[in-house]
């Protein structure tokens, strides 16, 4: 295939960029018929950068660079299972795309490298997630975002009640409860110490058991959050033996049965945002902190040298903010400049990318949220 549907990021832009370098980004549609419309806005915007194109000294190669994306305008597949919009990112020798679970704004870019802030944006912050709907007697995992959920589906061999994971190890006192109380029914013991101890040692190996498998099957290999929905005395329980990194400390304190999706969905939401609300200010209490040990700037030219000597730890940029010219790849020195031409691009992406390329990192926010007002602010390493 002419192009590659990716998901990681940066890690999926880590190849050698040959020639000039495209960058797109389109709003997209889940479904019909607001859908239809997508690849009419794709066309529109690959005019735009065969104008640009075609602004460059030698562009024999428009029709080499474009064959992917000519290729991706007719595919009806890719179309017809888009999210909430889309990144393509293209040279001489590689096309990729990232089908994004956020809404991006219409730009189709040729510069000498990509532009990334979009992208930033759409992966920096807590949006996936993993839900685990536990009781003693039985576990369902969930995935989402803020735009849904649905249930994972576990293979039907794999154990998933009590009764199935402990088999023959199951407590008698845990077999004549269940079939007095009923299964799913809050205990009642009376007094009733051994027959409580017994329960409660069934209960913690099949949490053990259940943790175990969520984290290797999916936490481990997705590396989301996950967030434990059940009884509190239950998630209390689970909390004290799971080994799951993974596991939020806020979660969902009723059983999963009680609760309908959007009630889910909701609440899951809540505990995202506020993950996200309390990330954004660690940022801003850090700059601050830096700036006072004269380890933080906002000041552009001072902020590009040190991106240039790999000094910079953290970089906050502000969301739609473009400040069009080049950095100079010698010198580290800004030179303003027309963001039409292919010759120059966004000089806060550029810088974007050193502080990437270094190991740094760098978050996107919205004006309201920034520490200033230069469009950019940095944690520096070291003076």
């Amino acid at each position: 295939m002419l192009y590659e549907i990716v998901q990681h990021f940066p890690k999926d832009m880590n190849f050698k960029k040959e020639g000039p370098l495209i960058s797109l980004y389109q709003p997209t549609h889940r479904s019909f018929p607001e859908n239809k419309q997508d690849p009419i806005v794709f066309k529109n915007l690959l005019r735009n950068i065969e104008n640009s194109l075609k602004q460059l000294p030698d562009f024999h190669f428009i029709d080499i660079i474009m064959k992917p994306f000519y290729a991706l305008k007719e595919d009806k597949e890719f179309w017809n299972h888009t999210a909430e919009g889309i990144a393509v990112f293209a040279c001489l020798n590689k096309c990729i795309v990232y089908n994004l679970n956020n809404s991006v704004k219409e730009l189709a870019v040729v510069a000498n490298s990509f532009h990334i802030k979009p992208l930033i944006k759409a992966f920096q912050s807590t949006e996936n997630y993993q839900l685990l709907g536990l009781s003693r007697e039985n576990f369902i995992l969930y995935e989402g975002n803020r735009y849904g959920f649905k249930e994972i589906a576990i293979d039907q061999d794999i154990p998933r009640t009590m009764k199935e994971v402990l088999g023959d190890q199951l407590s008698d006192s845990y077999l004549s409860h269940a079939s007095y109380a009923g299964t799913g029914t809050p205990a009642m013991y009376h007094g009733h110490g051994d027959v409580k101890q017994e329960i409660d040692k069934d209960t913690e190996k099949y949490f053990r058991y259940v943790d175990s498998y969520v984290f290797e099957n999916y936490s481990k290999p997705s590396k989301l959050p996950l967030i434990l929905i059940s009884l509190k005395e239950h998630r209390s329980e689970f909390k004290k033996i799971s080994n799951n990194p993974y596991l939020l400390e806020a979660g969902i304190g009723k059983s999963v049965e009680s609760l309908d999706l959007d009630e889910i969905h909701q609440s899951a939401q809540a505990i995202i945002e506020a993950i996200n609300i309390e990330k954004i200010k660690k940022m801003a209490e850090s700059y601050a902190k830096a700036e006072a040990d004269s380890l933080g700037s906002s000041d552009l030219d001072q902020i590009a040298k040190a991106a240039y000597e790999n000094r910079i730890e953290t970089m906050l940029i502000e969301e739609d903010t473009i400040v069009p010219g080049k950095i100079d790849a010698g010198t580290g020195k800004i030179q303003r400049g027309d963001l039409e031409h292919p010759d120059y691009d966004d000089i806060l992406d550029d810088l974007a990318e050193f502080v990437l390329s270094s190991g740094g990192n760098v978050f996107v926010l919205p004006k309201d949220k920034m520490p200033g007002d230069t469009g950019v602010s940095a944690i520096f390493r070291y003076v």
